[in-house]
């Protein structure tokens, strides 16, 4: 029985996505082996951050300003917008290095089994960002089912506006064909190109 500060702390540390009693009692007792000054930190840190992030009043994006530094960049292309679901995903395609356009989160799917709708996501903000001289609209999201609903239902909104596209999905290199599922499969045939 651990005491009542240290259960606490334990606690504290399963409220994390994929964190176990296992890796939240590591986490509390390693915590406890640190420096007073090391525990301060985190706690200034971890404050600071929740009460400092909000979202880019432009794209969505997480930001601790009132519009992101990807938005007033001015060397971004501003005619592509490539649009995520969450802003984790937006980061991810940034760290890659390769895409030097604005971005646009959905803040979630569409998914009839949660309840999410087309007006419960981040839509009409970017419906509004097209009027600016956009040529292409990047769908980056997730092969599932809510991926898929979504896509084609801002592809058949925003198709007349400008080119609509989306990630090429598949095999990944290295990859088994028994291994992959027919999902993975089916977007393999369809984002085929002629071999040169």
């Amino acid at each position: 029985m651990y005491p009542k500060s240290l259960e606490k702390l334990i606690e504290s540390f399963r409220i994390l996505p994929g964190v176990g009693q296992k890796t939240a009692e590591r986490y509390a007792m390693h915590i406890l082996d640190q420096d007073l000054s090391r525990v301060d930190e985190l706690s200034v840190n971890l404050k600071e951050a929740k009460d400092k992030i909000k979202e880019c009043e432009v794209c969505h994006n997480l930001t601790d300003q009132t519009i992101c530094d990807i938005c007033t960049d001015d060397y971004r292309d501003q005619s592509m917008i490539c649009v995520v679901s969450n802003a984790k995903e937006a980061f991810s395609i940034e760290r890659m290095g390769e895409y030097n356009g604005l971005y646009h989160v959905l803040g979630g799917l569409i998914s009839t089994k949660k309840g999410t709708l087309p007006e419960d996501l981040n839509i009409e903000s970017l419906n509004n960002r097209l009027k600016n001289d956009v040529s292409e609209v990047i769908l980056a999201l997730n092969a599932t089912v809510e991926g898929e609903i979504t896509s084609l239902y801002l592809s058949k909104k925003f198709g007349e506006q400008c080119k609509v596209s989306r990630l090429a999905f598949g095999l990944p290199i290295g990859g088994h064909l028994d291994y992959a599922d027919e999902m993975t499969l089916m977007k393999a045939f369809e984002g085929r190109n002629k071999m040169e």
